[in-house]
């Protein structure tokens, strides 16, 4: 060291200690001076370094003497200063402590910093990026509230190449919120009453805030009465006491009731409303089966639309009341297990079918208007309320029918004879060829068996053709009675229109039949 000055020396010295430490390093240092902008920080080298005191979390502990730790961004500036940051080496501290401790999806504490574009930065040991939409459980909140505060925020995002870390303040929130409601569900008891305010309303029902977990007031335990919207109960904010009605406590479902707050009332209904007994109510609602009457706040009970009226055809229930109509009915049964009761108009009246055998004795004959044809018959009015049915089988003796227009007219007056009367049922069965004697013994003797004739074909089927042997009486020609064999369709051998010549083969006057041949004898 001879020839050399004494600050070479020193310098010389200081560059000897300090060959294994590199810029970008962290270094212990004190603080031997405080100014109103920087700390002086010695680091044990040649110079000393300064930091802005804005660097210091907490500028205002600051002493001289505390040992504090740096980073060392490089040996020498232009003043011949170390060049030091506290901030640089609080992130890199604080980054190499994350890595070691934490990983994507851990909780961490930090202290809100300051708001910033898109979201927020929080000091977690070094600044990390809290975005808007990760702040609240629900949309964007007033983020200058947060600012400040030290709160637990969910790793979501470590990028190891930026050196930057995604915070969700959203995610610690909704994990507390079920820690809470788990805990608090199991406090819950069945048909307990608890205080509760409306938070949201929807068609099918309102949520019920219990404090801390949500329950389902379905709109059907609303109230015992009827109800169109839960709006017509609750509203928003309203604080009600609810009953428990079911607990999963595995999925956190709550279902809650308001109407079982008061006792139910179908209770005891059948004494109430004992079958038989006369009721006033109001119609509340008209469906295509019937109408609904309530008798009292949450008692209703159905007027089905065969039990309208004894005379009148009634296609729909509107057609004899509408809502808000008040009516009187009779109870004419009450099952409270079902809560069902079911009511009847038209027993307000007398029954017309009461005295029906007597007013229509059987082989009486009567007059009426055809109301109705069907494939199978005619329905004539005998009296409003009263109808009777003449079954095609009925119109005639003889004539071949395969629809009761070919003689009946909807709207027509005619007379029949009465064949049965079933009370009970309401059925009245009649009889149109019955007004005149049975003719079948006669044809019988007018066409004998073997009697050879000549008539008219009227019509062609794939087993035959039916033959006209005088008005409204005919004979069937089976294809196998031809004089030879043939195989085919009728329709090529008989056209309607063609005379034939043929025999009597039968005639069954219980079955009005007579059956043709053509082959010889």
């Amino acid at each position: 060291m001879f020839g050399k000055t004494k600050q070479e020396n020193l310098d010389k010295f200081y560059e000897d200690s300090f060959k294994d430490i590199k810029e970008g390093e962290l270094v212990k240092g004190k603080i031997v001076a405080i100014t109103p902008k920087e700390a002086l920080i010695d680091i044990g080298y040649k110079s000393e370094g300064c930091i802005p005191l804005n660097e210091f979390p907490d500028r205002s502990s600051l002493k001289i003497g505390d040992e504090v730790e740096v980073l060392l961004e490089s040996k020498e500036n232009e003043d011949g200063m170390v060049v030091l940051s506290k901030w640089k080496a609080d992130r890199k501290a604080g980054w190499e402590r994350i890595m070691k401790e934490y990983n994507e999806g851990d909780v961490i504490e930090g202290r809100v910093l300051r708001k910033v574009k898109g979201g927020m930065m929080v000091d977690v040991g070094l600044e990390a990026f809290l975005p808007g939409s990760l702040v609240a459980l629900r949309g964007f909140s007033n983020l200058d509230q947060y600012v400040g505060q030290t709160l637990k925020f969910k790793i979501v995002k470590i990028n190891k190449l930026r050196r930057n870390i995604v915070l969700s303040r959203k995610d610690v929130l909704k994990q507390e919120q079920q820690e809470s409601r788990a805990k608090l569900i199991h406090t819950l008891k069945k048909d307990e009453v608890r205080p509760g305010v409306v938070k949201n309303i929807t068609d099918f029902g309102a949520f019920i805030d219990l404090g801390g977990i949500d329950g389902l007031l379905h709109i059907t335990d609303m109230s015992w009465g009827r109800v169109s919207h839960p709006s017509e109960i609750v509203a928003l904010g309203d604080k009600i006491d609810v009953v428990i009605l079911n607990v999963d406590r595995e999925n956190l479902k709550v279902s809650l009731g308001l109407k079982q707050k008061t006792p139910s009332p179908w209770q005891d209904v059948e004494k109430k409303y004992p079958v038989g007994t006369k009721v006033k109510g109001k119609v509340v609602n008209i469906l295509p089966y019937g109408a609904f009457i309530e008798l009292e706040k949450g008692l209703e009970g159905l007027v089905h639309i065969s039990e309208l009226s004894w005379s009148r055809r009634i296609s729909h229930p509107n057609e004899v009341l509408a809502i808000g109509d008040v009516i009187e009915a009779v109870v004419l049964n009450v099952d409270s297990r079902a809560q069902k009761i079911s009511l009847g108009l038209k027993q307000m009246e007398a029954n017309p079918w009461l005295k029906a055998k007597e007013r229509y004795p059987v082989g009486s004959k009567v007059k009426g208007k055809v109301r109705t044809l069907t494939e199978y018959g005619a329905f004539v009015e005998l009296e409003v309320g009263i109808d009777g049915l003449i079954h095609i089988s009925d119109m005639s003796w003889t004539k071949r029918l395969t629809h009761p227009e070919e003689i009946l007219k909807k709207g027509h007056k005619v007379e029949a004879v009465v064949l049965s009367v079933d009370q009970e049922n309401r059925k009245i069965g009649l009889g149109l060829k019955q007004l005149t004697p049975d003719p079948w013994p006669q044809i019988l003797k007018k066409y004998p068996v073997g009697m050879e004739l000549e008539g008219t074909v009227t019509k062609v089927t794939n087993f035959g053709a039916f033959v006209e042997l005088e008005k409204d009486l005919e004979g069937l020609l089976n294809i196998s009675e031809l004089k030879e064999p043939v195989s085919g369709n009728p329709a090529d051998i008989f056209k309607i229109g063609d005379k034939i010549k043929a025999r009597i083969a039968r005639a069954e006057a219980e079955l009005r039949k007579i059956s043709l041949t053509m082959k010889e004898q």
